[in-house]
């Protein structure tokens, strides 16, 4: 992935990412929750949403790593107390689901706007950012901690699979790295269909 590529990636991953987090804040906010608003992350202000790592970094190694045929990024996690929320068993699910469904309508808005251009270099564009929100929330959708799936998973979970919960939120991270280096091949069908019915 040459300069160019990797520029344009930033310019269309960090404002989905910031976007993303955006929305669990918000709804967090209309749950009953203003740990985010009170923290000044109910913003789009990229500066209040940068992580080093895991949106410069992470993608950086991500990209060489894979060839360049896996990316993913995310930006500083929204902070919320799920004990603020006016429902505690599924509020979390709807704040992590929040953050997948943001990304589904900007891919959504972007697919339609790129079907109704003529092809050129600025629709191509268009269709990158449909792209990077579809694999923002297929990805994010993969029900491991500290991903947003994991929320809904821990809500369907009946109380006798607790020590499950447990085990997934203590080992989490590692699951995930195995998933991402081993496994992430699982969702690309997924991301290519999902891409091609929203660009039509």
């Amino acid at each position: 992935m040459g300069f160019t590529q990797l520029f344009f990636f930033f310019l269309i991953i960090i404002p989905s990412a910031i976007i993303h987090e955006y929305a669990h804040g918000w709804l967090a906010d209309r749950l009953g929750d203003p740990t985010a608003k009170d923290a000044g992350r109910l913003t789009l202000d990229p500066r209040a949403h940068i992580d080093l790592y895991g949106t410069i970094l992470l993608p950086i190694f991500l990209i060489f790593a894979s060839g360049g045929s896996f990316m993913f990024a995310y930006a500083k996690p929204v902070p919320y107390n799920p004990y603020n929320l006016k429902n505690r068993q599924w509020g979390p699910a709807l704040v992590g689901l929040a953050g997948p469904f943001a990304n589904l309508m900007a891919a959504l808005f972007f697919g339609a706007l790129f079907r109704l251009l003529p092809v050129s270099t600025f629709s191509l564009f268009i269709s990158l950012i449909a792209y990077a929100n579809v694999v923002l929330m297929v990805f994010n959708l993969v029900p491991i901690p500290p991903l947003d799936g994991s929320k809904l998973l821990f809500a369907l979970l009946p109380d006798s699979m607790e020590t499950v919960k447990i085990f997934l939120e203590r080992f989490g991270i590692i699951i995930l790295l195995i998933f991402v280096f081993y496994f992430s091949g699982i969702i690309s069908p997924i991301t290519s269909w999902l891409f091609n019915l929203v660009v039509g």
